[in-house]
């Protein structure tokens, strides 16, 4: 059986990574770019985005957990950095033998997958050495240094400089997404066959987007409850009051059931379980509403402050709501979770 629990080691990877972003992300100074600067603290001299590669490829030969332990606290802090195209989906998507992966380890080079960040299966790029066509909405392609471009001859990587890139005005700014279109750009072939990568590598973007979409939850519950300890209205704390008890209680309860969930889905994820599309639905079907619930919890027990740009839980309200579309929806994944655990249409 697996062991869902945290081990000592990736509770002192955590405990790292919190020190680094408490210090560095202030989202009251944010202006909707990637902090680029936060990206190499975290990638390159902290060894992040090396976790699951292998020590042979150049990585830190740790596994995906480790790498999910990292998501939870992007969550929980809404960082801006380019973490899940970078080094969750571009990693994932190319082979243990490719020359990239050692630059992506290193954190010298960033790399974003070209396809939808909805997920949608629409390859709009052919081509082979050189490459046409477009592709909307991609996740962290505008801070990328290499695109890697699905088509129907291949898996290929681009140089981003060489690619036409149109930003694209989102909900989340903490996360950019950007249109891309490729007219005779010259590519290099990393895979005959990109269906197997593209599709391991949504699996382990549905996968560890729960584990973030955990965090997220996690700041807007203990924000919540804090402030419901200490705010007063008609001379007691509104945590006295039954009808706060029982929704923070009720928001403590899903909370809790979204990490058992998210841990599951990193640990088949690690461990290349076959359970690992299960898993990975299923952590989506049930962490993207928790977390959505959460953030809105937050908003509106705040009260007036709490739907004021001043206070920070918008900014976790708009992740959680992109995070809710991005890698297939909770529909999307509620209906490919009872095709293959074969429930009756």
């Amino acid at each position: 059986m697996s062991d869902l629990l945290y081990s000592e080691v990736e509770e002192e990877l955590r405990a790292s990574v919190r020190s680094l972003l408490s210090d560095r992300v202030d989202l009251s100074l944010f202006e909707g770019a990637a902090d680029m600067k936060l990206w190499r603290a975290l990638a390159a001299d902290m060894g992040c985005a090396g976790l699951p590669i292998p020590e042979s490829a150049g990585g830190a030969g740790a596994t995906w957990r480790e790498t999910a332990v990292v998501m939870e606290e992007l969550g929980r802090f809404a960082a801006p950095v380019p973490f899940l195209g970078s080094a969750v989906l571009a990693t994932a998507a190319l082979p243990a033998d490719d020359p990239l992966l050692p630059e992506l380890a290193a954190g010298t080079r960033t790399a974003a997958l070209a396809i939808p960040l909805s997920g949608a299966a629409q390859w709009t790029v052919e081509g082979g050495a050189t490459l046409s066509g477009s592709v909307t909405t991609v996740a962290d392609a505008l801070t990328a240094d290499v695109l890697l471009v699905p088509t129907a001859a291949g898996l290929f990587a681009a140089e981003a400089s060489d690619v036409t890139r149109t930003p694209v005005v989102s909900l989340d700014l903490t996360r950019p997404v950007t249109d891309l279109a490729f007219d005779g750009t010259a590519a290099r072939l990393v895979s005959a066959d990109a269906a197997p990568l593209v599709s391991r590598a949504m699996l382990a973007g549905a996968a560890l987007l729960a584990s973030e979409q955990l965090g997220i939850a996690e700041w807007c519950l203990e924000t919540t409850v804090e402030y419901a300890k200490t705010r007063r209205q008609f001379a007691r704390q509104i945590g006295s009051y039954q009808a706060i008890k029982h929704r923070l209680a009720d928001l403590w309860v899903a909370v809790t059931q979204a990490r058992a969930v998210a841990r599951y889905a990193a640990d088949c994820l690690a461990n290349d379980d076959p359970d690992l599309p299960v898993a990975a639905s299923l952590a989506q079907a049930f962490c993207s509403p928790v977390a959505v619930k959460a953030a809105e919890e937050c908003v509106q027990l705040h009260g007036g402050i709490g739907f004021t740009w001043e206070h920070p839980a918008h900014w976790y309200l708009k992740r959680a709501r992109a995070n809710a579309t991005a890698l297939g929806s909770a529909t999307r994944h509620r209906a490919l979770l009872a095709d293959l655990v074969n429930l009756p249409a």
